[in-house]
């Protein structure tokens, strides 16, 4: 199920606990799935004050990832979470 978040860097993290995929929607409109992230590491960036401190920490160069979508403008009508606006 993905969840919405609030956060400057990310909007959505959406979670596979049988697979251990992590799918994360950057406020960029990038998404990325990343590989092998146990349970813990989910759970603890859904509990993290600053969820861009914590993926900076714990999950960016530690598990093994792809890029998915990058929608590099929003579709007309859809507005940008208003944590991503700086």
């Amino acid at each position: 199920m993905r969840v919405a978040v609030e956060s400057t860097t990310l909007t959505t993290v959406e979670y596979d606990e049988a697979r251990e995929l992590l799918q994360l929607e950057f406020c960029n409109r990038a998404v990325y799935l990343y590989f092998g992230v146990p349970p813990t590491v989910h759970q603890a960036l859904l509990r993290a004050p600053s969820k861009g401190r914590y993926f900076n920490q714990t999950i960016r160069g530690r598990f093994r990832y792809r890029p998915i979508a990058n929608f590099e403008t929003v579709p007309q009508g859809v507005e940008m979470p208003a944590q991503c606006h700086r």
